[in-house]
């Protein structure tokens, strides 16, 4: 720009345009991928579920392109920020991220979001799809919160001056509508109140180990519109769903209450040598969901005919740990993740699928042992080989009473820009 001769029209115009166009910021990346299934038509928390007649398949998992609008003040403190980013597959273009950010400029610890961006929840919900060593977040994760993202509106306590004394501490306070992406729009006028406070990475003295970590709560729920809701309680002398179809239960919330702790441990394992990772994430609380899923819906629920369903509340909880590894540089690594979701705490095993129960494979705990190999050949080009095995507890369900075969194996390449 030292080039441009700003006394003629031409040099004034180019320079205005820069000026105006600088703080805009492009990014992106593209995610194929062959997966391989242990068996055809599997239902699965990787990638999707595999087709009828399919236990291969060449997809692309994702395709980001995110535009960052960014201002600062003359002390380089944010001002204002614009984010866009869209996803766009063989299956269609969706929007993911698309948000506003205005930024308090007097003390620079406030800042106030509104739009379309992620739950403030834990640490994997947050983590980008570009930079996770794993393919996917945890079933827990995905279960809890499609998509993760959603639509409201989020106070953030932020110190971004390096001197403040309050540097290490984040706050995220939010409300939402609730149901996430996975439906057009929201259903009902209850809001879900998300909030996480995270201590950003510090080294503990004396050592060379960064610590970090967090705590977060979701307080909402969803309208009901039947009046049945069923609740687990003792049937016949078995645990069970016990049905309430009381008229007052119209209009009533029922709950979706989430409470979960994070915390990430990393190693250097010196100059150019990587480090060593841990993590861990634990969530329990309550999930309002119908009789074959768990999962939040986005939509009222109704059957084929288009009567609502009732719905079913159920104390769950879940987690996951990480193991990564760098393998000598920071080239090649490796990574170990267990997770678990178990839907309802207060049944297993051979109790579910028992006549008269209520019990369904939305009641089933998985526990699911991934591990796999990454190869950063550069900053634009990733490599992974993951294979996650998934196991269901055994149940008194027809086709649950063993362990299914939903093994699947990922190959996947990443470029970045």
């Amino acid at each position: 720009m030292d080039m441009i001769d700003t006394t003629t029209d031409l040099g004034r115009g180019m320079m205005a345009m820069y000026q105006k166009y600088d703080a805009l910021r492009f990014s992106g990346y593209i995610q194929p991928q062959f997966q391989l299934a242990a068996a055809k038509g599997i239902n699965s928390y990787a990638g999707g579920n595999f087709g009828a007649a399919v236990n291969n398949r060449f997809t692309l998992r994702r395709g980001r392109l995110r535009v960052d609008y960014e201002r600062y003040n003359k002390d380089n403190m944010p001002i204002v920020q614009f984010a866009f980013q869209f996803d766009g597959t063989e299956r269609g273009v969706f929007i993911r991220d698309f948000y506003g950010r205005v930024f308090e400029t007097k003390y620079n610890l406030f800042s106030l979001a509104g739009g379309m961006f992620a739950r403030p929840f834990g640490y994997e919900v947050n983590l980008s799809s570009g930079d996770r060593e794993t393919p996917e977040r945890g079933r827990m994760s995905q279960i809890l919160m499609k998509t993760e993202r959603d639509l409201g509106a989020m106070v953030s306590f932020e110190p971004r001056r390096k001197d403040h004394p309050l540097r290490f501490l984040k706050i995220d306070a939010g409300v939402f509508n609730g149901q996430g992406l996975a439906g057009p729009t929201d259903f009902d006028s209850h809001k879900d109140f998300i909030g996480r406070v995270s201590i950003r990475p510090r080294k503990v003295k004396g050592t060379n180990i960064i610590l970090s970590g967090s705590v977060s709560v979701l307080y909402g729920g969803m309208e009901q519109f039947t009046p049945v809701i069923n609740r687990m309680g003792i049937v016949n002398g078995q645990p069970g769903f016990i049905r309430d179809s009381a008229t007052a239960n119209v209009g009533r919330i029922a709950p979706r209450h989430y409470y979960g702790a994070d915390m990430q441990v990393r190693i250097p394992n010196g100059p150019g040598k990587g480090s060593t990772q841990f993590r861990a994430e634990y969530i329990r609380g309550s999930q309002t969901a119908t009789a074959l899923t768990s999962e939040t819906p986005g939509v009222i629920p109704v059957d084929a005919q288009g009567k609502r369903l009732p719905l079913y509340i159920r104390n769950f909880d879940g987690a996951y740990l990480y193991f990564i590894q760098h393998l000598g540089n920071e080239h090649h690594q490796v990574v170990v993740r267990y997770d678990w979701y178990d839907p309802n705490k207060k049944v297993k095993g051979k109790e579910i699928g028992i006549p008269g129960e209520g019990l369904t494979e939305a009641d089933i705990r998985y526990n699911t042992l991934g591990f796999g190999y990454l190869y950063y050949a550069n900053p634009h080009l990733k490599f992974t080989l993951y294979y996650d095995m998934v196991k269901n507890e055994s149940t008194s369900l027809d086709g649950f009473t063993e362990d299914i075969r939903d093994n699947v194996f990922t190959c996947r390449m990443q470029y970045r820009f």
